[in-house]
């Protein structure tokens, strides 16, 4: 006896297309940029700081979040700008980042959070080359939404973990 073999005609499955990762956009200035919501805890209403001595000049203080002392950095003068005014809609937002495999929590200020957008890889571009007011270090691509373009940063840059540990230490 001979047995018949069938061999089915598959059609290729598509691969699936790469899920957006979703971003914090905010405006700095008259820019707009975002960051990875993956290490964004929540985002408060600008407070009171405590200004600490013998800080860099990045670091604008100190808040109580609950109970946790947490450093708060003015994004404008890290990026060699002039400091951010404090306005109506001026936040903070509240980062949970690892370093050296310990959370450290921290705040950066921003002069208003805009929204969370989906972005996927196809929409971002490599940081350029040239052009930018910002160390190309500090950015993780430039996305496209809407037409628009976003600067998209690389936190553990921009945040200068090492020299965020020390001044937590």
């Amino acid at each position: 006896m001979s047995e018949l073999m069938t061999v089915q005609r598959r059609t290729p499955v598509p691969p699936a297309p790469e899920k957006a990762r979703q971003y914090l956009a905010f405006v700095l200035g008259q820019e707009t940029f975002a960051m990875e919501i993956r290490s964004i805890k929540e985002v408060i209403q600008y407070g009171d700081l405590t200004q600490v001595p013998m800080m860099p000049d990045f670091v604008r203080g100190v808040i109580n979040l609950r109970g946790s002392v947490v450093p708060v950095l003015d994004l404008a003068v890290r990026f060699g700008r002039a400091p951010s005014p404090v306005a109506r809609r001026t936040c903070v937002v509240v980062l949970e980042v690892e370093h050296l495999g310990e959370a450290l929590v921290l705040g950066i200020i921003v002069d208003q959070v805009r929204a969370v957008l989906d972005i996927g890889a196809a929409d971002i571009e490599p940081p350029p080359a040239f052009g930018s007011s910002l160390r190309t270090d500090f950015l993780a691509g430039i996305g496209k939404v809407e037409g628009e373009f976003v600067i998209i940063l690389d936190v553990d840059n921009v945040l200068s973990l090492e020299e965020l540990a020390a001044i937590s230490g």
